[in-house]
Order: C-alpha cells, then sequence, then structure tokens
C-alpha cells in the first residue's frame, strides 16, 4: 500500500464540540453487564480479560473436564468388567486432556462464535485418539481399540452439545448488550458506519464499537458521532486514545491515511495494552482455512490459497452428502407420507412438483418439491410480475395467492424441500451448497455470480441461515460466493445446524 499523501503523524487538538472527558470509557463504566453464567461482573481491565470472559473460559473448560470425566468413568466401568485394563482410562483421559489445550481448544480466541471453536476440539480428539492408538501399539496394548473407536467419540458426542449449550448462553446475552468486547473503530467514515452497523445487527459477535476516530471532514465528522458513536479523534491520535480508554478491540478499516508503516507503528504503540488489533481485509471478502501468513523475503505475506473444488476432502463431502441422504429419506418417510397425502387431498393435484434447475458447471436437473402453488400457477405468474417483491432475477411475494393452505405450512417450515434429499442421493445436489437457481436466473448473471455454479447447488447454504427469503440479492450472492470460495467440512456442520433451527422456527421462509 502506497504512503498516504496526509502529513506524518502529529498531535491535533480535538474538535471544540467534543467533550473527550465526557466519551465513556470501558474502564471508567460503572460496571460490565451481568456475565454469562451468573450476575456481577467487575469493570473492565486495562490488561487481563473480563470477569465474564474468565468465567466463560472456566466453564468451557469445566465442561470438557465433566465430559471426558463422564465417559471415562462410565467406560471403565462397562469395559473393565469384560477386560480389566486400569490403566487405559488413565491414559485416554490423559490423552484427551492434554490434547486438548495443544490443539488451542481452550483458547479465548476461539470461544463463543465461528466454527473454529468446534474445529479446534474436533482436532483435539482425533489427536487424543492418535495417541492412544499409537501408545497401544508402542507398549503392545492391542486392547486400546474400544478406547480409541468408542471412547473417544463418545467423549465428542457430550462435549460437542456442551459446547453448544454454553455458546447459546453467551449469545443470548450478547444479543441483551451483555458480554460485549468494547471496541474503539478507526478509518473512513463510511467503513466506520459499515462496522458499526454489522456489530450491531450480528450482536453474538460481541463487540460494541464505543469509540471512532476517523480521518478528514464531512457530516458525520463534523457532528461529533457516527451511527451514534462519538467521534473522539483522529487517526493519528487512535494508540493514545486506546491507551487512555481501555479498549479491548481495535478495528482499523479502510481508509487511505493506513500505510504498512502507520499500521505497524500502531501494533508497536498498542504493546501492553488489552487492545487485540485487527485489520480489516478490504481487497477480498476471503476468510477460513484458504487465508496463511508466513513471512517471505522478511515481509508478512497473506497468502491466499486457491479454492477447493475436488480432492480428498470433496470425496469425503460426496460420501458425507449419499449417506446423509440416504438416511433421512429413511427416518423421515413417515412424514413424507404424511405430507404427500396432505397435498393430494388439498385440491387433488399432484404431489410432487417438478422444475428445472441449473447445476453444478452450468448442467440442468430436474430439481423435486413437495407442490405447494395450484397447478396452473406458473402461467398465473405473468399476471403477477407488477407485484414481485423479490431481489434481481429472483420472483417472490409474501402473500402469493397462487399459495395453496397446505403449502402455506409446507413452505412455512421448508416441508416442501425435502424430496430435494431424492436429488441429494443421486448426486444433482449436496446437503450444503449455494441455492439452485433457475435457467432464467442464470441468464442474467454477472461473471462473479456464476462462480455459484462451480459447486453443487445444496438442499441448504448460507442463505438458509442468514435470512432466507428476507435477504436482498446481492446479500445472497455474496453469501454464496462466501461458501464457495470457503467451504470445509466445519463450515457445513454449522449450516446442518443452524438450518434445523431455522426451519422449526419458520425463520425468513414465505
Amino acid at each position: 500500500m502506497e504512503e498516504s499523501v496526509r502529513p506524518s503523524s502529529t498531535v491535533r487538538t480535538p474538535p471544540p464540540h467534543i467533550d473527550l472527558q465526557a466519551v465513556p470509557r470501558p474502564a471508567e463504566t460503572a460496571a460490565e453487564p451481568a456475565d454469562v453464567l451468573e450476575p456481577g461482573t467487575a469493570p473492565l481491565s486495562r490488561t487481563m480479560p473480563a470477569a465474564w470472559e474468565r468465567r466463560y473460559w472456566a466453564w468451557v473448560v469445566g465442561s470438557d473436564v465433566f465430559a471426558v470425566a463422564l465417559v471415562i468413568a462410565v467406560s471403565a466401568y462397562i469395559i473393565d468388567r469384560v477386560a480389566p485394563h486400569d490403566m487405559h482410562a488413565f491414559g485416554t483421559a490423559a490423552a484427551v486432556l492434554c490434547s486438548l489445550p495443544l490443539s488451542r481448544a481452550w483458547s479465548q480466541r476461539v470461544l463463543g462464535e465461528g466454527a473454529e471453536e468446534y474445529r479446534t476440539l474436533g482436532r483435539g480428539l482425533i489427536l487424543a485418539a492418535v495417541v492412544v492408538a499409537f501408545g497401544g501399539l508402542l507398549f503392545g496394548a492391542l486392547e486400546v481399540q474400544p478406547w480409541v473407536f468408542i471412547v473417544v467419540p463418545a467423549i465428542a458426542l457430550v462435549a460437542f452439545p456442551q459446547r453448544y449449550v454454553l455458546r447459546q448462553v453467551l449469545h443470548r446475552r450478547r444479543r441483551h448488550g451483555r458480554c460485549l468486547l468494547p471496541v474503539m473503530a478507526a478509518g473512513s467514515a463510511d467503513t466506520v458506519a459499515d462496522l458499526i452497523e454489522r456489530t450491531r445487527k450480528e450482536a453474538h459477535v460481541g463487540w460494541r464499537v464505543e469509540a471512532v476516530c476517523t480521518s478528514g471532514t464531512g457530516a458525520e465528522r463534523d457532528s461529533g458521532e457516527i451511527e451514534g458513536v462519538p467521534v473522539v479523534g483522529e487517526l493519528d491520535e487512535l494508540a493514545r486514545h486506546v491507551r487512555r480508554g481501555g479498549y479491548r478491540v481495535v478495528a482499523i478499516t479502510a481508509d487511505q491515511y493506513w500505510s504498512p508503516r502507520r499500521l505497524q507503528q500502531l501494533a508497536w504503540d498498542l504493546e501492553g495494552t488489552s487492545a487485540e488489533m485487527v485489520v480489516a481485509p478490504v481487497l477480498m471478502e476471503v476468510a477460513g482455512p484458504r487465508l496463511n501468513v508466513s513471512g517471505v523475503l522478511g515481509m508478512p505475506l497473506l497468502r491466499v490459497t486457491a479454492p477447493s473444488f475436488s480432492g480428498g476432502r470433496r470425496v469425503v463431502k460426496e460420501i458425507v452428502d449419499r449417506c446423509g441422504s440416504a438416511f433421512l429419506l429413511t427416518l423421515l418417510f413417515p412424514l413424507l407420507l404424511v405430507i404427500a397425502v396432505a397435498v393430494k387431498l388439498g385440491d387433488r393435484g399432484p404431489v410432487i412438483y417438478r422444475q428445472r434447475r441449473v447445476g453444478r458447471d452450468g448442467a440442468t436437473f430436474t430439481m423435486l418439491k413437495f407442490r405447494t402453488m395450484v397447478t396452473d400457477a406458473d402461467r398465473i405468474r405473468a399476471a403477477l410480475e407488477a407485484d414481485n417483491e423479490g431481489a434481481g432475477p429472483l420472483f417472490k411475494m409474501r402473500r402469493d395467492p397462487r399459495v395453496t393452505p397446505v403449502g402455506a405450512i409446507l413452505r412455512r417450515y421448508s416441508l416442501d424441500e425435502l424430496p430435494q434429499l431424492i436429488n441429494v442421493l443421486t448426486g444433482r445436489m449436496s446437503l450444503v451448497g449455494p441455492r439452485p437457481p433457475l435457467p432464467e436466473e442464470t441468464e442474467k448473471y454477472a461473471p462473479d455470480a456464476r462462480r455459484r455454479l462451480l459447486v453443487k447447488p445444496g438442499l441448504t447454504g448460507l442463505w438458509q441461515v442468514s435470512g432466507r427469503s428476507d435477504l436482498t440479492w446481492a446479500e445472497s450472492i455474496r453469501l454464496d460466493l462466501r461458501y464457495v470460495e470457503d467451504w470445509s467440512l466445519a463450515l457445513d456442520l454449522v449450516i446442518l445446524w443452524k438450518t434445523f433451527r431455522a426451519v422449526v422456527f419458520g425463520h425468513g421462509a414465505y
């Protein structure tokens, strides 16, 4: 990045309309709202995690230890009665409790948000299983097989739900304005405003922007606040305000002021504070396992690996798709039969609605759904174009007169989508992926939107768990492209679970 044309950092007098002493700072607040697990926390420390963070970490570690102790105790009682081996239980417990911190499963940076928490927990348990298996081979104790293939997976079955429950408690507190990390945002007025809006919309992330440093002039800058958050100074005064305020996160957003040298100096200036410096990647929207930082020629470089559309992980995804769809079809067969009868009795029309959709690499296929509209719905659509509420090339109506009474219920809970499990079983769709588009939609695609066709469309996806029909066209494209670029097995599992919740509560469906 080129050096900014702005002059080098100098201390500026704050604008007269801003009273820096009146701006509330985290260290000066009367008390942090109640923590996740019990009320009454101390004010934020400048050098240590807040009381609620320490308690949340303790509850996470305690829940994992409880899961290990419970499963090991039950397993030892059952297995040792058949073939007594007292050291196997102790060795397995030690392997798990050592592997979890080594895999960063107890790192505060990954707790409470994103798929990384579950990834680290999974890696820790896999590492423990490998250690137990290797120890059995090393000492000639072949009786460790049940401990590797039964006991460690059983620990996972207890530990993962416990983590999920604790996370939901934390997220509920955050939605009520509690357990939030105080953030200082620094960048241009537009990018800071976008960050503030995102933190308010997605409170579960745990950020609360409490002060802003920005550059230049403008209506927001001159008014002394951006989106209701006070502007306390300019960008070259950032480090001083962070040290005074005790903020936990310093969020750097795009601005021509930021150069590599200034960012490096800021990182040095923030050493010894409680603040974590977070820099927004303004060049591209890429995240997850594709990003790696490495040193090349003495420079820290952000490596962005190419997205993976084939290989071992995709083979695993294919196996999970086929096996998962077969299992779900078997499990849900009674429900499918009831729905089919209800649709048939509704108006005596066909039960299944077949529609041409576009799949991977632009190949078309016939997608199956339970019919939710009157039999001549396609003919009537032309008369309803003026009432279209959909974004982009999509046609959507909140109160579509073509929807039957039975169809309204099916749509509310996405039960009309269940026959697509047959499409997944036959390999034309995936359990998780971008939304399957209509041929006429793809004809209007911009080049970036066509990247959705690089992978199989999904029965569910990021669009399903992020608003469904309430999303704008641009948001749905962004989410689908994010999935295509940053796909991982852990992300698939998170999406599947969130889909179950979205379907049960009927959020954003019509």
